[in-house]
């Protein structure tokens, strides 16, 4: 993929690599990305580093000149789209226990252990050749998978990463079979692929690189819709194209739709699909089903005024 003529990038990227000072580490990121101007999340912890930033050409490549710099992140891989000045409306930089948080008692170690990557090309190769004995799982929330997934893919019903160990057990009947798992650019996969051969799964691969890096190297073949990203953009940009017809389903009234919102009621707060042309006929449909079944109305909702979080991307 080229990136001529892209005024503004956007890089996805993480590495899980030994940071012996986070706290230092981020002190000394975030005085390089104000310097270059770059907005973003960018998560760090004594395991590695999971960032995307948004920002102009140049600086994004002087971004990646001095990370690749480091000898930890000599190898890293950017995945770069599009995007513009509102993808990030500020910088985060922040020191977490884990960069992408899955919540184990004991905790799995990527470089340790972790499903065997497989290139863009090979999974799809795997997928064309392995008939019943290959089953796909898809590692995201379940908002995500809402909006795209690869056909026949598993999509437990999770509103959080750290939730998929709750669920494992519900697909103990597959440990025999080739589990190929994906997520939006490869990190999830790395601890949850440990986490499926930790409790007794033996042939676990994963998706080099993730969707993005699949619908930039291959194409849409065996995917359905769009592709889910954690930031103001909420899908993938116009590098890959949105699919022809949305993959996702209004909630409200089972209409293609690929428009995410919150739930106005703060507590709640589910992100969900909902027809646009739907939601300006009933703003009543700013309420998740959830929430309208319990008997909330646009009068009685709280609306304070918290945000979606979007600290699992990638």
């Amino acid at each position: 993929m080229t990136h001529d003529g892209m005024p503004y990038m956007v890089l996805l990227y993480y590495k899980y690599v030994p940071i012996a000072n986070p706290e230092r580490f981020v002190e000394d990121h975030r005085l390089l990305c104000q310097q270059l101007g770059l907005k973003g999340r960018i998560l760090v912890a004594e395991e590695g580093i999971n960032g995307t930033v948004a920002g102009e050409v140049g600086p994004i490549q002087q971004y990646q000149a001095a990370l690749r710099s480091d000898q930890r992140f000599a190898d890293l891989e950017f995945k770069i789209s599009s995007g513009d000045a509102s993808t990030f409306p500020k910088l985060m930089i922040k020191v977490r226990k884990e960069i992408v948080t899955l919540g184990l008692k004991e905790d799995v170690d990527p470089n340790e252990n972790t499903g065997t990557h497989l290139s863009p090309e090979s999974w799809k190769q795997m997928i064309d050749e392995g008939g019943d004995e290959v089953i796909l799982f898809d590692a995201r929330n379940r908002y995500e998978s809402d909006v795209g997934f690869f056909e026949g893919a598993l999509r437990p019903e999770i509103e959080h990463f750290r939730d998929l160990p709750k669920v494992v057990d519900d697909y103990a009947h597959l440990k025999g079979k080739k589990i190929l798992m994906y997520c939006t650019g490869g990190i999830r996969c790395e601890k949850a692929s440990a986490l499926f051969q930790k409790e007794g799964f033996e042939n676990v691969y994963q998706l080099h690189g993730g969707i993005v890096s699949y619908l930039e190297q291959v194409g849409r073949d065996h995917w359905k819709g769009d592709c889910f990203v954690f930031d103001q953009r909420m899908v993938v940009p116009d590098d890959f194209a949105l699919a022809d017809e949305p993959a996702g389903r209004c909630e409200q009234t089972g209409k293609p739709t690929r428009n995410l919102i919150n739930c106005l009621h703060v507590p709640c707060h589910r992100l969900f699909l909902v027809s646009p042309d739907e939601l300006a006929a009933h703003p009543e449909y700013e309420l998740c089903p959830g929430c309208q079944k319990q008997g909330i109305t646009m009068e009685t909702a709280d609306r304070g005024g918290k945000t979606q979080s979007s600290e699992e991307a990638g």
